[in-house]
């Protein structure tokens, strides 16, 4: 509804997978696995309300792996600040909205992946793209940290789900859809 899902979509068909824009309940009937995409996060909770799919996406996710990138971080979180706002709390993660500033703020930076990322990927730094992005202040304990910039967590993985504050869809680095799509194969 919002974002650069197509950004996505070319990354995942890129890996192999077939990607499915989704509008409606009924095509994430299908599904193996669902990427919320940045936008903007009050924006895509009225569309998603609009269109009734909040229950939907709700109940995919608990049996399915979702990832949420820049403003789809924001709905996994179970908190949001600056303004508080309602999530579908499917992480334990509190998240900052624009916390890395304006537009103007926007950046590409150079990360090291943790031990965790890097044994289930290629080796290397990661090339992580920010806008307007949100900072994840509290990260519960059945949460894992996978990537970091500087102190602050940028990837996060919470059983089958992973919420990264970046757009990997911008950057020519595929990893992270990779690593998705290997938790929707093993998930069966």
């Amino acid at each position: 509804m919002q974002g650069d899902f197509e950004a996505h979509g070319r990354v995942v068909e890129e890996l192999g997978a077939e990607p499915v824009y989704v509008r409606h309940e009924q095509e994430l009937r299908d599904l193996d696995g669902l990427i919320i995409p940045g936008g903007e996060s009050t924006t895509m909770l009225k569309l998603i309300q609009e269109e009734g799919l909040r229950d939907p996406i709700l109940q995919f996710a608990e049996r399915h792996p979702v990832m949420g990138t820049c403003a789809g971080s924001i709905l996994m979180a179970k908190e949001v600040l600056s303004p508080a706002q309602d999530s579908f709390g499917v992480m334990d993660l509190t998240l900052e909205r624009n916390a890395y500033g304006r537009q103007a703020d926007s950046s590409i930076r150079s990360v090291e992946p943790t031990p965790e990322f890097a044994e289930r990927t290629e080796p290397g730094r990661l090339e992580a793209v920010f806008i307007r992005a949100p900072i994840i202040r509290g990260v519960g304990e059945a949460a894992t940290v996978l990537l970091r910039n500087g102190s602050d967590p940028i990837l996060v993985e919470q059983g089958r789900h992973l919420a990264a504050t970046f757009h990997p869809e911008l950057s020519k680095d595929s990893r992270l859809h990779a690593l998705f799509l290997d938790k929707i194969r093993s998930s069966g």
